[in-house]
């Protein structure tokens, strides 16, 4: 076998688990150590071998018999086991009694047909072609609400797979050829009768290409492609939100034997503003108004998101009173020449202390209004200073 690890223990199960709990942990594993989830990691394509080794026999009840009662023991050709074997050198299950032949076919078993969809374009179906599709990458790009707001070019870092420069995607050494696999014909699957069944699987030989290379590249060791770090630059348009994506064609990693090249999605993350709250395109700020020209109104100076504008406030204006300053909010994605508005929500400003003489204006001011202002603002206000 492969590994002698216990089955149930890779798989994270009690020995008791039943189907549904056997595939609801496969297909969690599966996902978090499938190799196009984790491009170049060894650690963590061994590691779904070993998963997949293991559900391949825990989900056949009649292979968990054996299991169950010899253990590894039942699966060991060496010992006269008649399970399905795993081999190395093959890269895929050997075919035992209704075994798979690779541990991609039974990935594809546990998710159904759409298991490539929900890798997000990951691993490609093998086809007569040859070559599969590269994989889509997701790159997470932070910024600030001003970058967003007058949009920006960024340098970006990432590591993807780029076609061989030794073989070009060919994943054969120079001189080498390719020729069509004589075990699937070319195809990339092999039909396999069990009982009144025909099934179609991976070609054990070819693993799905279809053709088999007599020297592989021993750059990329015959897969086409290397991991490299690739640097770009990606234009942020204004008006950009938390959540938005950027597709770049053709940046994400390139496909096996010359296979075409996925996309980078760049995924936009806006930091938050310590003086602005972002609601779609409006800006939301708050600043402190003295009680004196919330009272008598007049003009003040308004911080905006790119320079300053004159903030009316009209008399009488109320603590959390909101103004709205149209045309100074965010930009609008793909209109340059609209904005959203800025939201000003009012907070009274009220001095800590105060003159003899401000305290008598003051008093005398409020005795002037006591017949209107009993239990409003000057009531508070007096209520503030002591008088």
């Amino acid at each position: 076998m492969s590994s002698s690890e216990d089955y149930y223990s890779l798989l994270g199960v009690s020995k008791n688990a039943t189907d549904e709990e056997l595939k609801k942990a496969y297909r969690k594993m599966a996902v978090k150590y499938h190799p196009d989830k984790n491009p170049g990691d060894k650690s963590a394509e061994e590691k779904f071998k070993k998963i997949s080794e293991a559900y391949e026999i825990l989900h056949d009840s009649q292979k968990r018999a054996a299991y169950d009662r010899y253990g590894h023991a039942a699966f060991d050709p060496q010992q006269g086991g008649a399970g399905a074997s795993y081999s190395r050198s093959q890269g895929g299950f050997r075919q035992g009694f209704g075994g798979f032949t690779d541990p991609f076919e039974i990935f594809r078993q546990a998710f159904g047909g759409g298991f490539d969809d929900f890798l997000g374009g990951g691993r490609s179906r093998r086809s007569a072609s040859h070559a599969s599709a590269g994989t889509d990458l997701r790159y997470d790009l932070e910024i600030t609400l001003l970058e967003a707001f007058k949009g920006i070019e960024k340098t970006i870092r990432y590591n993807r797979h780029v076609t061989c420069s030794v073989c070009h995607g060919s994943g054969a050494e120079k001189g080498s050829s390719r020729s069509s696999c004589s075990t699937c014909r070319g195809s990339g699957f092999v039909m396999t009768s069990q009982g009144f069944m025909t099934i179609q699987q991976t070609c054990p030989r070819c693993h799905g290409q279809g053709v088999v290379i007599e020297k592989p590249c021993s750059h990329c060791y015959g897969e086409g492609r290397v991991v490299e770090q690739t640097t770009t630059k990606v234009k942020i348009p204004a008006g950009v939100d938390t959540g938005m994506q950027l597709r770049l064609a053709g940046f994400g990693g390139a496909g096996e034997q010359g296979g075409s090249s996925g996309n980078l999605y760049v995924i936009i993350q806006v930091k938050e503003d310590k003086h602005f709250e972002r609601h779609g395109n409006d800006l939301h700020c708050r600043i402190s108004v003295p009680f004196t020209l919330a009272a008598l109104g007049g003009e003040m100076n308004l911080d905006t998101i790119d320079g300053q504008a004159i903030l009316k406030i009209p008399a009488g204006t109320q603590a959390e009173s909101v103004l709205r300053v149209r045309g100074q909010g965010m930009s609008i994605l793909n209109r340059a020449d609209l904005r959203g508005d800025q939201l000003v929500h009012i907070a009274i400003e009220v001095p800590k202390r105060l003159t003899t003489e401000q305290k008598e204006k003051l008093e005398a001011f409020a005795h002037a209004c006591e017949s209107k202002s009993k239990g409003s603002f000057f009531d508070r206000l007096r209520g503030s200073f002591g008088l």
